[in-house]
This record gives structure tokens, sequence and C-alpha cells, in this order.
């Protein structure tokens, strides 16, 4: 049986008369994206922006004793959203390591829409593991129930094909050479790549061999000279080389390198932005990664840290805000610990208390051996660990004031495994009366192709939140988001926020957050799960005509030649399902009732 869609094409608003209208026939086009057009006065389309009016709603609370005085707090703002897409340029700090060349070849395969056989198959380049491009959102009820669009449909944003990848890496490999290295993707996938990556070569990186383990020195043979000021100045010129080499509009930079030993932060030498461009001319101690986020920021780029170390310094992030640069971080989450940010976020709400948390992992590729340092593995274990504090920290009920889990963290380094992660957990937690339970996992995590969607992921949302400017109620001028993009916390185990705000790491209010914001941005209420017209005894919004470009529609199956016609409802347009026992066009005509009538 052939399934096909009817478009219901609506006419013009301009005095006609729509007694009827014509339905035509259309193939279902699986790629196509979602076109989202919001009906409402509270949103305007302009040639170069969505500008929605919103109500931000929230609670501010009071507890004095045991009473807890709740005022709630409306604000009206304005979200305003550039429509332009630009083309976008990012350049990864490691670009040869595992990470950089997979995601690359991610990109590349999905541009050129390659298939290669496995031992289990045919498979197809696609973004798994990307919020962004494989989840979807609920946008709201229609006729036919939920109507749920992928999450990158929301707003204009960058298409991960589009994007234009450069970098620098401590290695010349080129990176078909290096993708073979990294042992991440099929022979037969590597072996079509090969020719898009053999001319893609890292730029000289910044080496300062005391900043991460001794095993790494035998990479090392693509390294800048000269003074750390020298180096720097070398970055900057790169950025703004590639920017113009490339014709891109913007340039995100990304530390997808090896972990770093954490930084001492030393009045007078990394404490306020001066001072640490004062060290940098002087030579002190600055890590690579933070002259990496430095040059970005002088040169007007966004900066995110994809691994744990302190590279926002006092005097980095100082800059930044300054500058008017985002930059967030740190740490990838995407195996183990977001694993962890799940479960403990369900213990916790479900009134269970997690008293002990024991996570081990191994691993074989270059992140592993580096990692087997013990100051480097320091740096990763106080990212790993500190993802559950805001969840013990919300229930008083469990745990008391300064109260939390037994938690420890184990990294080994085993060559055999290579990029494939294991992970083992045991989550040991108290119950009712005393009793224990204890929830015991193991995770095969493959860690490049499950951080490769995150980077492209951080990289896209960060360059949308560019694109967007807020003015509350009562101010003149609109605002961007803070220099510290605390909305890339979803994507990162130790999420980066401005100093004083909340950390949050529980799973699904990180998720939530983007969505709502969002949300906001097209004028739309944050999504809250109460489906009231399904709780109550009769259903409140059934009484309700769906009002559609002016018209108020009547709303019925149709029954034609060839079968039944279903009305649906999806934004501005009608779309109706019909089944064929042949290809034949469907032809019927739909009566609508103007609000005058």
């Amino acid at each position: 049986m052939d399934i096909q869609w009817l478009v219901l094409l609506l006419p013009a608003m301009n005095n006609r008369n729509p007694s009827t209208l014509d339905i035509f026939t259309l193939k279902e086009e699986k790629a196509m994206s979602v076109q989202i057009h919001i009906n409402s006065p509270s949103v305007r389309y302009t040639d170069t922006h969505i500008v929605a009016q919103y109500s931000y709603q929230s609670t501010s609370a009071h507890r004095n004793g045991n009473t807890v005085t709740v005022t709630p707090c409306t604000v009206e703002m304005t979200f305003r959203t550039e429509r332009r897409v630009p083309r976008l340029g990012v350049m990864l700090v490691g670009w040869g390591g595992n990470n950089g060349t997979t995601v690359t070849a991610a990109v590349l395969a999905n541009k050129l829409g390659l298939t290669w056989k496995t031992k289990t198959g045919e498979k197809k380049a696609n973004y798994y593991g990307s919020f962004l491009q494989a989840s979807t959102v609920c946008l709201g009820s229609g006729l036919e129930g939920n109507v749920n669009v992928p999450f990158c449909d929301l707003l204009p944003m960058v298409h991960p094909n589009d994007i234009v990848f450069d970098g620098w890496d401590i290695s010349s490999n080129d990176l078909a050479s290096a993708m073979e290295r990294a042992q991440v993707l099929d022979w037969t996938l590597q072996e079509q790549l090969r020719p898009h990556m053999r001319d893609m070569k890292p730029r000289r990186s910044i080496y300062i061999p005391e900043f991460i383990a001794a095993n790494q020195e035998s990479r090392a043979d693509n390294v800048l000279s000269g003074t750390m000021a020298e180096q720097v100045e070398q970055i900057r010129a790169d950025i703004r080389g590639f920017r113009k080499s490339s014709g891109v509009d913007k340039v995100i930079v990304l530390w997808t390198a090896n972990t770093e030993r954490f930084c001492d932060v030393i009045p007078g030498v990394n404490d306020t932005a001066q001072n640490l461009l004062a060290a940098i001319q002087t030579g002190a101690e600055v890590s690579p990664s933070t002259l990496f986020a430095v040059a970005s920021i002088l040169e007007g780029c966004a900066y995110i840290n994809g691994s744990p170390q302190n590279t926002f310094v006092p005097g980095a992030v100082e800059l930044a805000v300054q500058k008017g640069v985002f930059i967030g971080g740190d740490d990838f989450k995407s195996g183990q610990t977001k694993i962890k940010s799940v479960l403990v976020d369900f213990l916790v709400s479900a009134g269970i208390k997690p008293s002990s948390i024991v996570s081990y992992n191994h691993l074989g590729n270059n992140d592993g051996k580096n990692l087997s340092a013990p100051q480097q593995f320091r740096s990763k274990e106080i990212s790993k660990s500190n993802v559950v504090d805001d969840m013990v920290q919300s229930n008083p009920i469990l745990y008391q004031p300064g109260e939390k889990p037994d938690h420890c963290v184990v990294i080994k380094y085993v060559p055999y495994v290579g990029d494939s992660k294991r992970a083992m957990d045991e989550y040991t937690s108290e119950i009712m009366m005393g009793g224990i339970n204890t929830i015991a996992l193991h995770n095969t995590c493959e860690d490049s192709l499950l951080a490769s969607p995150i980077i492209l992921d951080l990289v896209i949302l960060t360059e949308l939140c560019q694109r967007v400017t807020v003015r509350p109620q009562g101010e003149e001028d609109f605002q961007s988001f803070h220099s510290v993009l605390a909305l890339l916390s979803f994507l990162c185990k130790a999420p980066l926020v401005p100093s004083g705000t909340p950390v949050i790491n529980a799973f699904f209010s990180q998720r939530a957050c983007i969505e709502n914001v969002m949300r906001a941005c097209l004028g739309l209420p944050p999504q809250n799960h109460m489906l009231l017209e399904h709780k109550l005894q009769r259903n409140f919004l059934l009484s309700q005509t769906p009002h559609i470009n002016g018209y108020n529609a009547t709303l019925k199956k149709f029954h034609s030649a060839t079968g039944t016609i279903c009305l649906r409802q999806m934004g501005s347009v009608l779309v109706l399902m019909t089944q064929h026992d042949n290809n034949q066009d469907c032809r019927v005509n739909l009566t609508f009732i103007p609000d005058a009538f």
C-alpha cells in the first residue's frame, strides 16, 4: 500500500474568498528539514531577524525557620535571533588526534554521502550522538498527537556538512595518516576518505613539555619556536590567515588536544587579564591551552575547552568578558559521566540515597596514554568527580549539609583496547528501612565516536548563541548571553559558569534549559509536561477550533474514491494523509469558514 502526503496550499490573505482550496499530492521526502513558522502576534519575522515577545516566569523563595515564602515573578523580554546562518570555520587544537581526525572524517563522510561495508552489513554516514542533529523536541499537540521535530530545525543553525575545518597539532602527520593511526574508523571507510584528507596538514602548535605526560614527546615534531608572546602572535596570525583563505564568516577555536596538568592560580600572574597578558610577555608559567584561549579571545573568536584542565584561569575569564567573546567548557561529557548525570539524578529524585559511587575505566588510545601520568589523571579525576554535587545538594532529606557520597574514579591505560574504552560503575544506595540497593554497569564507549558529535554540537550551539540577543523590559539595549556560555553545560563534565551562579550537572535539567531557551526565541512557553488537557474529566482543548492563517478550519475525515483522507495540522499548513492502492493523484475540495462568516 502506497502512503502519500497531501499538502494544503493556503491562499493569500488579500481579500480573496477562500471558499474552496486545492489539494495536491506530494511524495514524502525524509531528508527535508522541517520549516517552523510560529502563528502568534507575539512573534515577528523580518528579513533579518526572528523577534519574539516572551514572558519569563520565575519564583523567588525565602526561608525563615520552617517557613518558606515563595513569590512568583514575571519579566517581559524580547528575544531577537539573526536569521542569516554564516559560513563557519572551526579550528581544532589537536586536529591530528583521535577526536580531530574522527570529527573531520565524519563530516566529510556525511557531506559525500558515503556508505561502506562491515562484517555486519552496509553502513551509512550519519550524525548519531549529536543531540542537535539526531534528537527531537515536542513543539505541541496536533490532531495526530504530539508533533516532534528535529532539534536543529527549531532555529536557523549551521549544518555540520557546511563547517570548514583547520587546526594545529604537535604531530606533523597529515589527517589521512593520523586517521589510520587512530584506528577508530572502519578500513573500507578510511580508504574512501584518504584522498580527501591526505592534503589536510595541521599547523605547528604550542608545546610546553611540563604540562602533558612525558610519553607524548615522541609525537612532538610539529611545534612552534620562539617566546611565549611570539607563539601567541603566531596563533593569532593563523586564525586570521584561515579566515581569509577559507572565506568563512566566523571562526570558533576548540581544544581537543591532550589533558594538561592543572595550572596554579598565582596572584600577579594569571589572576587578572592585565596580569595574564603581562605574564605572557615575560614568559611566566602559562599553559598552552590558556595561550590558545588568549589568542582566540584577542581575535574575537569563541574558545571552547574540551579537556578537564583549568584553562580558564581568572585572567582568561576576565579577558573574555572585556572583549565580549564567548568561552565554554570544560571536558566533553560523552560516556560514563553522561550516564552518571542521568543515574544519580534518577536515584536522588526517586528518594533513593546514593552512598558510594565507584567508577573504573581503561582505554588504550593516546588520551589514555597521556592520562597514565599522575598530574594529568588528577585533572580528569576532578572533572569526573564533581558531576554529582548539585544533585546531592538538592535533597536535604537524604544528605546533611556537607555530606556527599563516597566517590572514587580510576583510569588505567591498556593499549590493546585502543579507542574502545571500558567503563565499569557500581552505585550503592540506601533504601527504605536500612535496605541496600546496588547497581553495577558495564559500558563499552567508543571514545572518539562519542566525542565527535559533541564537538559539533558545541560549535553549532555556540555560533547560534552569537546570533541571539535579549532585551528585558525597561532596558533600552539588547544584550547577548554572558561571555561564560553556561548554555554549553549539557555537553561538558565540569560546566563553566559565570562566577556566583549555580552549576547544574543533572542531565535532564541541562537539556531542558537549551530547549526552553530556544523555545523562548520563538515566543513559545517552556515545555512543562503537564498535559492538563488529558488529565481532567473533559478535554478543554477539544472545543477549540484550530486557527490557521486567519481562518477557522472545520476538521473532519473525508472519503474519496481511492481511500480515506485524514486532516492533520502542522503549523500554518494543513497536511492530509491518504492511502492508495495505486499512484493516482487524489484531489478533493476542502471548505474553509472565514472568521467573518
